[in-house]
C-alpha cells in the first residue's frame, strides 16, 4: 500500500514549510511523494522546495473554476478572500482543507498522511508504519466531545452530520482531529460522493454553505459511521507535540517543551499565530 505526505500552506508559511522539508528529508520514510498544495499566486515561491520527490501543486488543479481567491478589501488586500456563487465567503484556512480533500482525484496513492506547514519532525517516523495490512489508521479520541464546556469540535461535528446526512451529533461524541494524520484515497473519492449525493450539490459547495466546518471531523465520522470503520483502525495516540498558545516560548521553555514529548510523539508544531520566528525555532532545534 502506497502513501504520500500531503501539506497546504501558502506563501507566510514558506519559511516554516522550508523547515518541515528538512525535517521530513531526514526523518521520514515510507512515502512516495510529498505534495505541496499552494495557491497559484504561491506557485513560483514553493517550486524551490522540489525535488525528487517533493512536488507543488497549484489549487486550479484541484479545485473548480467557480471559487476563486481575491484580496480582501476589508483589510486593505492584505489578506485573501475565496468568492463563489455557491459558497459563504472562505478564508485561506478553509479553503486549505478543500484542497487536502481534491488531493484524492489528483494523486494516485493509497493514503495520504498529512503535515502542517508548522510541524518540524524531531525522530525517525515511517508513514509505512499507519498501515495494518490493508486497514488504514484512524485517529480518533473517543468521547472527547462529550468533555463539557462549549467548544468548536461539537459545532464541527453537527457540520460534518449535515454534510453526510447522518445524525447532527453523535452520541458517541468522537474527535477527529489532529495534526499527523491519515486518510484513504478511495474513502475520500467516496465520501465527496456521498456527499454530492446527500446534498444534491458539489461537495465543495455543499462543505462552504457554512464557515464553521471540520474537514477532519467530516472524513472521521464518514469512515466511522458511513463506511462503518471498513479500511481502518483507530488509534489515539497524537504523534505531534503541538504549542498553541501565544506568547512564544523562551528559550528554557521551548526545551522543556521538546523534553516532554511522549514516546509516540515524533514532531512538534509551533503554531504561526504564536509568533515565533523560525530562524530561532531551527536554531533551537540544532
Amino acid at each position: 500500500m502506497t502513501t504520500a505526505i500531503v501539506t497546504a500552506s501558502y506563501a507566510p508559511d514558506f519559511e516554516r514549510c522550508t523547515l518541515l522539508c528538512e525535517t521530513i528529508d531526514r526523518f521520514v520514510t515510507g512515502f512516495t511523494k510529498h505534495y505541496l498544495l499552494v495557491e497559484h499566486r504561491d506557485v513560483a515561491l514553493f517550486r524551490q522546495l522540489e525535488g525528487p520527490r517533493r512536488v507543488v501543486i497549484d489549487e486550479n488543479d484541484l479545485l473548480p473554476g467557480w471559487i476563486r481567491p481575491f484580496p480582501d478589501p476589508s483589510n486593505f488586500g492584505r489578506r485573501r478572500i475565496w468568492l463563489s456563487p455557491r459558497t459563504m465567503p472562505l478564508r485561506g484556512w478553509h479553503v486549505q482543507q478543500f484542497r487536502r480533500i481534491a488531493i484524492a482525484a489528483h494523486a494516485g496513492e493509497d493514503a495520504f498522511f498529512y503535515v502542517d506547514s508548522d510541524v518540524a519532525f524531531l525522530k525517525p517516523f515511517d508513514c509505512a508504519a499507519a498501515w495494518r495490512g490493508d486497514d488504514l489508521r484512524l485517529f480518533r479520541r473517543a468521547g472527547d466531545l462529550l468533555r463539557s464546556g462549549p467548544n468548536d469540535q461539537r459545532i464541527w461535528s453537527e457540520h460534518a452530520g449535515q454534510v453526510l446526512g447522518i445524525v447532527p451529533v453523535s452520541p458517541k461524541g468522537h474527535d477527529y482531529i489532529g495534526t499527523l494524520i491519515a486518510w484513504r484515497r478511495d474513502a475520500l473519492l467516496t465520501m465527496c460522493e456521498h456527499i454530492e449525493k446527500v446534498t444534491g450539490r458539489h461537495w465543495i459547495a455543499a462543505i462552504g454553505r457554512s464557515r464553521r466546518f471540520s474537514e477532519c471531523m467530516i472524513y472521521g465520522r464518514y469512515a466511522d459511521e458511513v463506511l462503518m470503520t471498513k479500511g481502518h483502525y483507530h488509534d489515539g495516540d497524537d504523534f505531534c507535540r503541538v504549542y498553541w498558545l501565544a506568547p512564544a516560548p523562551t528559550d528554557d521553555q521551548f526545551h522543556a517543551f521538546v523534553a516532554a514529548m511522549t514516546p509516540e510523539q515524533v514532531a512538534i508544531g509551533m503554531q504561526s499565530f504564536i509568533g515565533d520566528d523560525t530562524a530561532r525555532i531551527r536554531k533551537l532545534l540544532a
